[in-house]
């Protein structure tokens, strides 16, 4: 034969073709040697190869041996060889089951006995692949050229499926050899074995489950004729088998995707829990009482065969087949679909891997994308300023709270900081290495926020084109921190209380249940009690929300910290717009004080960023104008306790006296009582002067 001097076509088409030969090839050939020889005359017309070798490992004395070499070049070829697996290349591919290309034999040192031979052959370069079944690892198929770097990444992936095919056809020579006096079952194990590689193929080419089934059940019908197929995953969070990928053409009403199968009563749960093959020859509804099973014998199911799927020693769940007939299968059915089974458990955990890698790469690309907005956002970390009484008293609730999981409701005015207590809530709690996640209730429309709560699937209604993963999803093993809570339509409370009950929903369109841990904080300015008396709150939801209430105070009960906070955003407003503020005049301090600040902290917040805008100089420029002008009362909508009515009372008589308690003039005297009565109400109320 001449030496092939031609490029290897690359098309796919033509790769498709050649691994079909490889295929036929390996159906007609029992002779390894013979298998080979013709591998090494198809192959060079779509990849460049001059020499075929097979390496076999014998695992009685751990060694490599040459079992063939073929060649379509002139060459002296002797097989035979023997050496120990760490001597040779293809004992490298053997022990770690990963393929190895070399494009310039010059540069290789390892292996110098193997690379000398191949030299001396005119070799410049090859690559080896894993010769592997479901059942076993056989050694290496060796691919070598005479024309440096011959092989690039896609020959390697190519290479890589005629040695997945030849594993097969030199597993059944081997295993031939051994059973050559069952003469009389060559034809069906013949069959059997074709259907394996069939099925291998399936195994490798499909990820998603439905083609997978589709492609093992048309492989099956030709050796194992039968009416039903399918697969049954395992459920952990409900301890139940769900039918996936099932096929019945007769009624595939039956059994519906996702459908739980119990592990008592039925052959797929016996199978399961005892890890062996079950074999149904008439079924018996008293030692299979389960409700699927009654039904399906209804349907006239009358025999089946159920295996389970083991991979790494986990089981995952069960590949059955099911029959019309009585007795439609025997006990070699049931040993092959159990071999069958070993291979499709492998396919099934890829597929399961894949579905699960493809959800985390979609959440961490939610996450992230989630991430990038809180980072965009006003305030994106922990930043409450203060040092008055109320304040501790509200960050020593939030302490104690926070190491639990229990659910808190936060109350407070419109700006009052309700984010940040959730926010430090949330950092001080064992979940902080986890998503804090934020949903505002009332700034999404009421037909979008279940979908944004919960998600949605794909088709679920008009202009649902994507899966959609929800707020809820993503903060598992996080928190999740719903402000504005009393605006959840009522009808939409109802799944919100099952989620902080049971931890558990539906998206949107899906009748799968998915299982979360998430620490739900709600916010709101509202007065929920007031709105459960209306009917216009669920009653058990205020109460299942108010675990643990935490009131944040308003601004004007908190007057001792406006200082403090005056300074902090005057500085941090200052930097942002290239400014240089070194004092604060003390007749704009004590205006700042003496104003009730109706939108609390965001308020005082917006007031000095327009402070900082209009300073030219060093001192901070207050209009003065604009805080007499102001209405100077509270708009907080929730009821005035009488502890707060006689906090504002001895607030305001506290400013009108300038702080003066004792004598004719002072607070006491107004108020009606003795100096020291005053000052144990202050000391309860948390009443401080001003520093």
């Amino acid at each position: 034969m001449e030496k092939y001097s031609a490029s290897p076509c690359e098309t796919l088409a033509e790769r498709y073709e050649a691994l079909l030969e490889v295929a036929e090839a390996i159906s007609a050939y029992r002779d390894i040697d013979e298998l080979f020889r013709d591998l090494a005359q198809r192959l060079p017309r779509v990849v460049h190869v001059n020499f075929v070798a097979l390496s076999l490992h014998d695992p009685a004395r751990n060694t490599m041996r040459l079992h063939t070499i073929q060649a379509n070049v002139a060459a002296d070829l002797v097989g035979g060889h023997e050496g120990p697996v760490e001597e040779s290349p293809a004992g490298l591919v053997w022990q770690t089951q990963q393929p190895i290309l070399v494009p310039d034999l010059t540069a290789e040192h390892r292996w110098p006995k193997v690379t000398k031979n191949m030299k001396e052959d005119g070799v410049k370069s090859f690559c080896f692949v894993p010769l592997t079944t479901a059942v076993r690892r056989l050694g290496a198929m060796g691919f070598l050229s005479l024309k440096e770097e011959a092989y690039s990444g896609t020959d390697l992936e190519f290479l890589q499926q005629v040695g997945k095919q030849v594993a097969v056809a030199v597993d059944n020579a081997l295993n031939f050899a051994s059973t050559e006096a069952a003469q009389q079952s060559l034809a069906r194990e013949r069959d059997r074995l074709s259907l394996v590689l069939e099925i291998n193929n399936a195994v490798v080419s499909h990820l998603e489950l439905k083609a997978l089934r589709k492609s093992i059940s048309d492989c099956l019908s030709r050796v194992l004729p039968h009416d039903l197929a399918g697969f049954c995953l395992y459920d952990p969070a409900t301890n139940q088998l769900r039918a996936h990928a099932m096929d019945f053409p007769s009624n595939q009403d039956l059994v519906g995707e996702g459908d739980p199968v119990p592990l008592e009563g039925t052959p797929e749960g016996l199978a399961f829990t005892t890890r062996q093959t079950v074999l149904i020859r008439d079924i018996d509804l008293a030692e299979f009482p389960a409700e699927i099973i009654k039904r399906g014998a209804a349907e006239g199911l009358r025999s089946g065969c159920a295996v389970p799927l083991i991979s790494h020693g986990k089981a995952l769940g069960t590949l059955s087949v099911v029959s019309m007939r009585k007795n439609a299968f025997t006990d070699e059915d049931a040993k092959l679909l159990s071999w069958i089974g070993n291979q499709v458990a492998l396919a099934v955990a890829n597929s399961m891997a894949y579905q699960e890698i493809s959800s985390l790469k979609d959440k961490l690309a939610k996450e992230k994308l989630y991430l990038e907005e809180e980072i965009q956002t006003e305030y994106n970390f922990e930043e409450i300023v203060g040092d008055s009484r109320a304040l501790k008293r509200v960050l020593k609730e939030v302490q104690t709270v926070a190491a639990t999981d229990s659910t808190v409701l936060i109350l407070g005015e419109t700006g009052s900081g309700k984010e940040l207590v959730a926010r430090a809530l949330h950092n001080r709690s064992n979940r902080r290495e986890r998503t804090f996640v934020k949903l505002n209730c009332a700034a999404i429309p009421t037909g979008l926020l279940e979908s944004e709560l919960f998600g949605h699937e794909k088709g679920a209604f008009t202009g649902a084109i994507a899966t959609k993963i929800g707020r809820f999803e993503l903060a598992d093993r996080g928190t999740i921190f719903l402000d504005e809570v009393g605006e959840i339509p009522l009808e939409l409370q109802v799944k919100l209380l099952r989620v902080l009950q049971e931890q558990e929903f539906e998206r949107l369109g899906s009748t799968r249940t998915i299982r979360v841990d998430v620490r739900v904080v709600a916010a709101t300015n509202r007065d929920l009690g007031r709105m459960v008396e209306e009917q216009a709150f669920r009653s058990d939801l205020f109460y299942r929300l108010k675990v643990f209430p935490i009131t944040v105070p308003p601004l004007r009960d908190r007057v001792e910290d406006i200082p403090l906070l005056v300074r902090h955003f005057a500085q941090k407003l200052a930097q942002r717009m290239k400014k240089r503020i070194e004092t604060i005049p003390s007749e704009a301090m004590s205006a700042l004080q003496a104003y009730h600040w109706p939108g609390n902290v965001r308020e005082l917040e917006n007031f000095i960023e327009r402070a900082v805008i209009l300073t030219q100089g060093p001192d901070l420029l207050v209009s003065l104008a604009e805080l007499n002008r102001a209405p100077n009362h509270p708009t907080y909508s929730g009821a005035t306790t009488l502890e707060q009515a006689e906090r504002e009372h001895i607030l305001k008589t506290l400013r009108e006296t300038n702080w003066t308690i004792g004598g004719a003039t002072g607070a006491a005297t107004k108020l009606g009582m003795k100096r020291t009565t005053l000052q144990s109400k202050m000391q309860k109320l948390g009443i401080a002067r001003p520093s």
